[in-house]
């Protein structure tokens, strides 16, 4: 198993102010932005975190997995990196990237505990440096009910986070799916308020510790968590279907960071079919989204795995939101031949949870790998983490404040 110490990266940075100029720039948009334009989605940058990566010197891990662990002796030693379920851009070459709930579900995620990652891309090596990561905690008490931990650290039994965004007071929103809740945590990861549910929408999680009948599904909470250009709203969106609304139609709500409230305004993103679901939303402008869409396989199984754009102004007056196909995330031109895959590049996983806006006409895209347990490259191996760019034909024309 491969650790990848957190002081080993920041060593290199400390090295010299050219050298920290350089990283970021290898990081960050070198190669991405700008640039001769492409007529069909192009793959410009393949980075890959191991999937056995962990958190040097934290606590032991995965003791109560149960299953085929793909090659992995459990319990793990420390934490691992793995699971990312969503995005948020620094602006300075990292990313903090939000891991999940640990293993699947609350049996066995007691001693995950939830945490943001720092990370940076080396798209010129291929490699992605951890450069650090703060855990979530709830050290005020603001969660009403029992917590896993008497010290109120969070772990995958507690929350199933998801979502992610960083507001411009380096606070973070996180989208939960056991509520589901919206969770607000300070820089350090210290929850700063109870946890705020959404009115009429209960997942079986919560349903099993209030008694309250659940209106949605196992795990199709807050998958996506948008926020509007200007920061007052935020917009998650669930991964599935409320009782009583038509199958395959998701619920986008608007949340005023003002009031600390939900507005009431709601809008419906509707999937290509039933059986498929979201795997992250983030804002272009005030009016429209980029939505992952994907089915349940992966490898050879892998068939829908799609980047749409969605406007809120329902053009053709349906009552829904209206859908453009931006990227087949299986079909992505590989002139180069980065990752040492071939000329049409496939990113065939299970579980793709997070997009991030570089520039107008480039975006980045990242699997969550459900360590141990998805083989989406390799029957039998666990999955990396793979961080992908994408440059696109045309420009997003996004709000100027999305590119802050």
């Amino acid at each position: 198993m491969r650790r990848i110490i957190n002081n080993r990266p920041l060593a290199r940075f400390l090295a010299g102010a050219g050298v920290l100029a350089l990283i970021l720039a290898l990081a960050g948009n070198a190669s991405l932005a700008g640039g001769p334009k492409v007529t069909t989605p192009t793959l410009t940058g393949f980075a890959a975190l191991p999937a056995a990566t962990f958190v040097p010197g934290s606590e032991p891990s995965g003791s109560l997995i149960t299953g085929n662990t793909n090659g992995h002796r459990t319990p793990f030693a420390d934490q691992p990196i793995q699971g990312f379920s969503g995005i948020a851009d620094n602006g300075d070459g990292t990313f903090d990237v939000l891991s999940d709930n640990g293993y699947g579900n609350i049996a066995n995620s007691a001693d995950f505990l939830l945490r943001v990652q720092r990370l940076a891309p080396v798209f010129a090596t291929g490699a992605v440096d951890v450069v650090g990561g703060i855990n979530l905690t709830d050290s005020d008490g603001y969660v009403p009910w029992q917590l896993t931990r008497e010290d109120r650290v969070l772990t995958g039994a507690d929350f199933d986070v998801e979502s992610i965004v960083k507001a411009a007071d380096g606070t973070y929103w996180i989208g939960d799916e056991f509520g589901p809740y919206l969770l607000h945590f300070d820089r350090a990861g210290r929850l700063l308020a109870a946890p705020i549910p959404l009115d009429g929408v209960v997942a079986p999680e919560t349903a099993a510790r209030t008694g309250v009948p659940a209106t949605l599904g196992s795990s199709k909470g807050f998958e996506g968590l948008a926020a509007s250009p200007d920061g007052r709203y935020l917009y998650p969106l669930l991964e599935g279907t409320v009782t009583g609304d038509p199958a395959g139609h998701l619920r986008l709500n608007e949340f005023d960071l003002r009031t600390g409230a939900y507005t009431g305004k709601r809008y419906t993103y509707p999937l290509d079919a039933p059986h498929l679901a979201i795997g992250d939303a983030i804002a272009i402008d005030k009016h429209r989204f980029l939505i992952i869409e994907r089915d349940n396989g992966q490898g050879p199984t892998a068939v829908v795995k799609r980047l749409y754009v969605a406007d809120t102004r329902d053009r053709d007056r349906d009552g829904l939101m209206d859908k453009t196909l931006l990227v087949d995330l299986m079909k992505i031109a590989n002139p180069k031949r980065l990752g040492g895959f071939g000329s049409t590049f496939t990113f065939p996983f299970q579980t793709i949870e997070n997009v991030v806006i570089l520039d107008e006409r480039t975006v980045a895209v990242l699997n969550d790998n459900n360590f141990p347990f998805s083989t989406g490259r390799r029957p039998g191996v666990a999955e990396d983490n793979e961080w992908i760019t994408i440059k696109l034909p045309r420009s997003l024309d996004p709000d100027k404040r999305v590119l802050r």
